[in-house]
């Protein structure tokens, strides 16, 4: 298996610390507000990753963190006259559901900074005691960032002096005005936590180094984890901080592997929420199944930046329709047999640096020959146990056709509207039964009216939105 590394910038074959085994670690959401694309985006990359690993025999611990702590969060709370646990509650709820809409497995270790405090404390200690953080007299604690003569070396970044103004802040207390903040002290009566340093809350870049060495890091591994992902935005200053913290406190660096997804795009304009075009992901799944936007958000290779827009997402969804064509052909047949060389040549695939365009180009190929062999061979069973098998490996690996397929194809159809044609085919069912086809035909037309079609098979009637 072989993986870009985005800080080594080449594709490097994939080798775990531990034979067998991975540590991943992904930076999680802010929850303040909905999630919108760009975290989909992400947790898609990241779900499929995690898919791949596995599907190549490895052992993956995945975590993910929840970021609980923050100022944005607090100024949610002070809007909306609600205590701080009510808004990352209701956030993380939605985002749990709207992960799950997409097909996007949740994390096997999922901690929250406001879990992790002690964590915290125990790696700013460890920094001070090896002075590469100080305490000022306002209470705060920065991280020195000209001790660590490694600084930088993640981003390969250069500051001038521009950059270096843009990220002075408001303590004049500071060594250095790049140092950042590990503990920022809070005097103003606003929301703070205890902490040997004072009252106050963690900085930003400190809750992932913490959490990371709390629930995946070994004292005698090179490494704190295999694998470190995020989105590109995440690079500097957040990762390259990240690593500083986490090299200077401890024996080990980070990451072996440093992954990042690009950016999304809508209508090619940067997406961001001053702009005004920050495309919820609640709002989508409203007008799209979860699968297609899976399967479009997938659709390019991570390491790309993607361009949202309507057009191709139609053309995307007629895609994953093709799978679900022939999997509606194949509807009620067991799965007991298998087809290695399919799965073999996906694997290989999604194992070079999760090519995504190879695999769907093998997939929309073994789509159309399958239905000419269908179409020729008729009833061979063989050949449609086959077919299942590789489907299902399909659904495994990319989490794409998991649906009931005649369900998948009645998105968009309000419940109340599906309870009504679900009665209307019962009783043209019975209609049936008692040969009255006058009755059946006008059922029947009932129905269609509705804006469906309908399939007699021999697991039953099934409908589908036109």
């Amino acid at each position: 298996m072989y993986i870009y590394d985005s800080v080594q910038k080449t594709k490097r074959k994939f080798t775990p610390m531990k034979e067998g085994k991975v540590s991943l670690y992904v930076c999680g959401p802010t929850v303040y507000d909905d999630a919108h694309l760009g975290h989909a985006k992400s947790a898609l990359v990241f779900d499929l990753l995690t898919r791949v690993l596995k599907a190549n025999g490895l052992d993956v611990t995945y975590a993910r963190n929840i970021t609980d702590i923050d100022d944005k969060i607090i100024k949610k709370a002070v809007e909306l006259g609600k205590n701080i646990k009510e808004i990352t509650d209701f956030y993380t709820d939605a985002f749990h559901k709207e992960m799950q809409a997409i097909g996007v497995a949740r994390p096997d270790i999922e901690p929250k900074a406001t879990q992790s405090l002690d964590a915290m404390f125990e790696l700013i200690q460890k920094l001070i005691d090896a002075n590469h953080a100080y305490a000022t007299e306002e209470g705060d604690v920065y991280f020195d960032t000209v001790s660590d003569s490694e600084y930088l070396k993640l981003s390969c970044r250069v500051q001038d002096e521009d950059d270096k103004q843009q990220r002075v802040q408001s303590s004049k207390s500071k060594k250095n005005s790049v140092d950042f903040a590990l503990w920022k002290s809070i005097k103003d009566g606003s929301i703070s936590f205890d902490s040997p340093f004072g009252k106050g809350r963690p900085g930003w870049h400190l809750e992932c180094s913490a959490m990371i060495e709390k629930h995946l890091a070994s004292s005698d591994a090179p490494f704190a984890v295999d694998i470190h992902g995020g989105g590109a935005d995440l690079l500097f200053p957040h990762h390259e901080n990240e690593a500083a913290q986490t090299r200077c406190a401890t024996n080990h660096e980070l990451a072996n592997y440093w992954m990042h997804n690009g950016f999304v795009n809508i209508n090619g304009e940067k997406m961001s929420k001053s702009l005004g075009n920050s495309f919820f992901l609640k709002d989508a799944l409203k007008e799209y199944d979860g699968e297609v936007l899976r399967f479009y958000l997938l659709s390019t290779h991570y390491r790309s930046n993607f361009n949202f827009n309507t057009d191709d997402l139609a053309i995307a969804k007629k895609r994953l329709d093709k799978i679900y064509r022939l999997k509606k052909r194949l509807f009620g047949l067991a799965n007991n047999t298998d087809q290695t060389t399919f799965k073999n040549e996906l694997l290989k695939a999604l194992s070079d640096d999760m090519n995504v365009s190879s695999a769907l180009a093998l997939i929309e190929a073994f789509v159309s020959s399958t239905n000419e062999a269908l179409d020729t061979a008729g009833k061979h069973k063989l050949l449609k146990k086959e077919t299942i098998a590789n489907l299902s490996f399909v659904e495994e690996i990319l989490g794409f056709g998991v649906k009931n397929p005649f369900e998948y194809f009645q998105f968009g159809i309000d419940e109340k509207t599906k309870q009504k044609i679900d009665e209307l085919i019962t009783l043209r069912n019975e209609a049936k039964k008692e040969k009255n086809f006058e009755a059946s035909d006008k059922l029947r037309n009932e129905i269609l009216a509705f804006g469906v079609s309908i399939m007699d098979t021999a697991q039953g009637t099934f409908w589908e939105k036109v």
